[in-house]
């Protein structure tokens, strides 16, 4: 663990505003946390590709996390997006603007212009009555600039099956159902697949950890969302690194039989 972060490894829930960063969650790939939510830094001779972007309030941690693995922001060569909500949307627009190309299922454009314009399956209010756990996540969320993103309009578009000319060469898995246009990255020689939220291990919306998809009051298609679960099993991966939560190391298939077993709150 980096000195990013003051706190210690574990299986609790790090509802915090500080930033952690963990090297080689898989070979060449790191995790750099921030308010209970995950973006990677890929990283091979070419350069970095970035997945998913924080909050508004990150660039500090991001350019600590590159310092740490000797790089700068020069060598982010790619912004890849899982999937274009608020909390993984935070600097894709600074980012861009300063010449990172970004890259974007098309089903997801409306989310990434307009942060705030979309509809869960179930309302979020009433889940912090319900969760109370949740709260402090997303209080978190919120200090770290969660209400302040800034939507982009411009980027290259991801298709299912396209390997990506970025560092790391991930291929594109369509894992609809969070939101429409939802991905998941793998790459096959790390023996890893970057899950975005189609498969967590904590769902902030609830506090509750362990595989599973995240609650309906930020998922879109709940049926389609445990249905895109079985895209990431076919990956047969070792490791998956999912958008909230811990790294899980015990295969894809337990992770995503935990998943259905969980369900969706």
């Amino acid at each position: 663990m980096s000195p990013l972060s003051h706190h210690q490894a574990g299986g609790t829930v790090r509802a915090r505003r500080q930033a952690r960063f963990d090297r080689d969650v898989a070979p060449g790939v790191h995790r750099l946390e921030h308010a209970s939510t995950n973006a990677y830094l890929v990283e091979d001779e070419g350069g970095i590709t970035l997945v998913d972007a924080l909050f508004p309030k990150s660039v500090p941690h991001l350019h600590a996390a590159l310092r740490a693995i000797g790089r700068d922001v020069h060598d982010v060569r790619a912004l890849v997006l899982t999937h274009a909500h608020f909390d993984h949307l935070g600097i894709a627009e600074e980012l861009h603007r300063g010449g990172v190309p970004l890259w974007l299922h098309p089903a997801d454009a409306l989310i990434a212009a307009h942060p705030y314009r979309y509809r869960p399956a179930r309302p979020r209010l009433a889940y912090p009555f319900r969760y109370p756990a949740s709260i402090a996540i997303l209080a978190a969320m919120t200090t770290v600039g969660a209400l302040t993103v800034r939507g982009v309009r411009e980027h290259d578009v991801l298709e299912h099956g396209q390997i990506l000319d970025v560092p790391g060469r991930p291929r594109v898995i369509a894992t609809p159902g969070h939101t429409d246009g939802h991905v998941s990255l793998l790459l096959s020689d790390r023996d890893a697949v970057l899950s975005g939220d189609a498969l967590v291990t904590l769902d902030p919306y609830t506090a509750k950890t362990g595989p599973r998809v995240v609650a309906a009051a930020a998922t879109n298609d709940p049926h389609q969302a445990l249905a895109s679960l079985g895209a990431l099993a076919s990956t047969g991966v070792a490791t998956v690194l999912p958008g909230h939560g811990d790294p899980w190391r015990q295969g894809v298939a337990a992770a995503v039989e935990a998943a259905r077993a969980a369900g969706i709150d």
